[in-house]
């Protein structure tokens, strides 16, 4: 196999198990934050949820451009 499929492969797989690996603790996050707004210690918990959420969106396009960028490599 190619190593273009391989690295596309391990970044989905790797990503999917930090993403689950995370999601329980920014829900958490999310959820404290919901009930304590007016605490300083919430914008910084805030800003770590918005940089996840950032990162994972950004993960997201880096696996569809990989994905597309092997189909590509194979079918075009």
């Amino acid at each position: 196999m190619d190593l273009l499929l391989w690295i596309t492969i391990g970044f989905i797989l790797i990503g999917f198990v930090v993403l689950i690996s995370m999601k329980k603790g920014m829900e958490n996050k999310v959820a404290l934050i919901k009930v304590n707004m007016e605490d300083e210690v919430n914008s910084l918990k805030a800003k770590s949820v918005i940089w996840w959420i950032w990162s994972t969106t950004a993960w997201g396009i880096v696996s569809i451009f990989l994905v597309v960028w092997c189909f590509h490599n194979y079918f075009g």
